[in-house]
């Protein structure tokens, strides 16, 4: 195995704001970069990187690891890519830990998706004053539910669905990303410290807007399960279907989304999408988590939706 350091752009020679870079049997140049906020213990910077061998294009995300609890974030992530192979989850091309500078640096390899994620496609959409059909957001959606059946299966849980956690393929095949907040999709809350410590981890690892009522105001005596990720999935689904989230502006208006959750979701309208899209909707977004249905069910749904009427066309919302 290639220990992972990187080289001055001269020795290959590229311009000053490249490098080439190693990391275990591959080398990469580096071809641009961003810094994500991750909303966790510091920050993570996605490279885009090309194989020198096989020319091909891959998302390098480097995370910032501050101390041995970062570390095991990281690694965390790392394993949550490696237990799941399946078409609507990102899969896992490699990974290294390096230590610069006395600090520590997880380095995650990921296939580069050119598309990019489902909100750069509605921030598109909504730019040109157009909409997503009603057929596109069924072959979206169930996608999404596909990845997470595969995760709840398994006993894990998301906590942190939102439109920019998925990825989409050249065919809208959408891809579940950003695995650092996964867990156990069971936690079993046992008193007022225990329920404490769920709501702040929620608070730095589940983003407000998508974030699931129960987890606002978590209960002394309660269980918190995969039943988080439907609410944030009904939350995807009004984006795709109103080019924006139900409580974004709650949040950018400086709000209390807290409050607003506890609420039924309203549907804008008049709303051009089928009665049935707007069902499906109006029934994963149910404040009670003990109301909310599974994720099986929404595929039957999806699926029946789909079967009777395969050509769907909508009108602009």
């Amino acid at each position: 195995m290639i220990l992972p350091c990187i080289f001055p752009s001269s020795h290959f020679g590229g311009s000053s704001s490249q490098a080439c870079v190693i990391i275990t049997r591959f080398m990469y140049t580096e071809v641009a970069s961003r810094k994500q906020d991750d909303n966790r213990r510091g920050f993570s910077y996605v490279d885009l990187v090309e194989g020198v061998q096989d020319g091909r294009f891959y998302a390098l995300k480097r995370i910032l690891c501050h101390d041995r609890e970062g570390r095991q974030e990281a690694q965390t992530e790392v394993e949550m890519h490696r237990l799941f192979s399946h078409p609507n989850i990102l899969g896992l091309a490699g990974h290294t830990f390096i230590e610069r500078g006395g600090k520590s640096e997880a380095w995650i390899l990921l296939p580069y998706v050119q598309k990019g994620s489902l909100w750069s496609v509605l921030e598109k959409l909504r730019d040109k004053g157009s909409f997503m059909p009603e057929r596109r957001i069924l072959k979206v959606l169930q996608g999404i539910c596909s990845g997470l059946k595969a995760m709840h299966d398994r006993g894990y849980a998301h906590r942190d669905l939102k439109p920019t956690n998925v990825l989409l393929e050249e065919d809208d095949r959408p891809l579940l990303m950003d695995l650092g907040s996964m867990n156990r999709s069971r936690m079993e809350v046992k008193g007022t410290r225990e329920a404490m410590t769920v709501q702040d981890w929620a608070a730095q690892r589940c983003t407000i807007s998508y974030r699931a009522p129960e987890l606002f105001n978590v209960e002394s005596h309660c269980v918190i399960d995969d039943r988080t990720d439907i609410w944030s999935l009904g939350c995807v689904l009004y984006s795709m279907m109103f080019l924006e989230g139900p409580y974004d502006m709650v949040f950018q208006k400086g709000d209390s989304v807290a409050l607003a959750v506890q609420n039924p979701v309203t549907i804008p309208q008049p709303c051009s999408y089928s009665e049935s899209l707007q069902n499906l909707l109006s029934s994963i977004m149910v404040s009670n988590p003990q109301e909310r249905p599974d994720v099986n069910w929404i595929l039957d749904q999806i699926q029946d939706m789909t079967c009777s009427s395969p050509n769907t066309q909508t009108n602009m919302v």
